[in-house]
């Protein structure tokens, strides 16, 4: 089983907001997932992206690996701290 950190579509169409969440691989993307540890609100200018990085940094501890939005999104969010 291989776990990964991911974002999941919500909103209407047209207004996507998207969850950070912790799931299995072979879930579907918007489907079941393990945990959520962020958001983000691409329509915002600044400050759209909410994390929680602890529990990010023990998932990725754990073997979760994050896709490569949100790993750039945690970049951002690091460089902005």
């Amino acid at each position: 089983m291989s776990v990964t950190i991911r974002m999941s579509r919500h909103g209407a169409k047209k207004k996507p907001f998207y969850r950070i969440v912790v799931s299995d691989q072979r879930f579907p993307r918007d489907g079941r997932y393990i945990e959520q540890v962020g958001t983000y609100d691409p329509r915002v200018k600044t400050g759209g992206v909410k994390l929680d990085q602890d529990k990010i940094a023990a998932w990725i501890k754990k073997g979760a690996k994050p896709s490569q939005t949100v790993s750039e999104l945690i970049k951002k969010e690091i460089k902005a701290s």
